[in-house]
């Protein structure tokens, strides 16, 4: 199948004109939205249990580490790369109504059918199992932020959620699954970094989202953010499917050799991820 380039780029120049307008607030599961904001009604809840429940969502985890970098919120101008201290800066009160207002906003825009809600609920969830396993082989295998890794792993697919959202105005262009598909492989990374770049996201994680799948491999070095969100995609098939022990150990990815991931520590990793899962999911209910 082929696909109507004129129609492609007309999807490509409508994004740019919306990344211009800053009108970029999207849909990704609107069950969770839900979730999120009953979960942030509760008056008692800790800044630990708000910032679990902001890292589920990867629109609004966007959006309150951007405000929390913003001049209004932070004149100081202090770097703010992680949740938690996202949380404690704007407070429980700010942070409730932007998720109150993104989840509005998010379910003005859902005009989508049946079909394309699953997948974007099962992207979802597959951002959180990748966030999942970065936080986990960052904290064990690095000395990066396990926060930042975090996020990483929950944003990377941003641009797939921009594209399932658009798709229906775009019925000739995404005609079938199958160049639905085709084009989210080719345009997800790049519209990911574009949409991470208007949101003010550092420099590390966009880099992450746009290099993951195709990087240049380091010689030597320490891991980067790079390596554990190409390491966290790449595992993510293998957790789901509980597949680990058909790894070809001699085939994996550099990024798993860079970080020393291997046959005797892999289920260990696992086993963590799995605890780390079953706690973010605990938070949203």
């Amino acid at each position: 199948m082929h696909r109507d380039k004129s129609a492609e780029f007309a999807f490509i120049e409508d994004f740019t004109a919306e990344l211009s307008a800053k009108k970029l607030v999207f849909p990704t599961s609107l069950s969770a939205t839900m979730k999120i904001r009953k979960a942030l009604s509760n008056p008692d809840i800790s800044t630990e249990m708000v910032a679990r429940i902001i890292g589920t969502e990867p629109v609004l985890s966007a959006k309150v580490l951007h405000l929390s970098n913003s001049s209004s919120f932070n004149p100081q101008g202090r770097k703010i790369s992680d949740l938690r201290s996202a949380t404690l800066l704007l407070g429980f009160a700010a942070i409730r109504n932007i998720a109150i207002s993104i989840g509005m906003k998010q379910l003005a825009e859902n005009k989508y059918n049946g079909n394309l809600t699953s997948q974007m609920d099962g992207l979802w969830r597959r951002s959180l199992r990748v966030a999942a396993l970065a936080m986990v082989i960052s904290r064990n295998f690095t000395k990066l932020s396990a926060d930042k890794a975090m996020l990483g792993g929950l944003l990377h697919d941003i641009g797939k959620f921009y594209i399932l959202n658009r798709a229906h105005h775009y019925r000739e262009l995404f005609s079938s699954e199958q160049l639905l598909w085709n084009l989210i492989d080719q345009w997800h990374a790049s519209i990911g970094a574009a949409i991470l770049e208007d949101w003010e996201i550092a420099d590390d994680i966009r880099s992450a989202v746009l290099d993951h799948k195709d990087y240049p491999v380091s010689q030597g070095g320490r891991p980067t953010l790079i390596d554990v969100v190409a390491a966290a995609d790449y595992l993510d098939a293998h957790f789901v499917n509980e597949s680990i022990h058909d790894l070809d150990w001699d085939n994996v990815p550099h990024a798993l050799k860079t970080l020393q991931i291997d046959a005797d520590n892999i289920e260990a990793l696992m086993q963590e991820t799995r605890t780390e899962l079953a706690l973010v999911l605990s938070a949203i209910g």
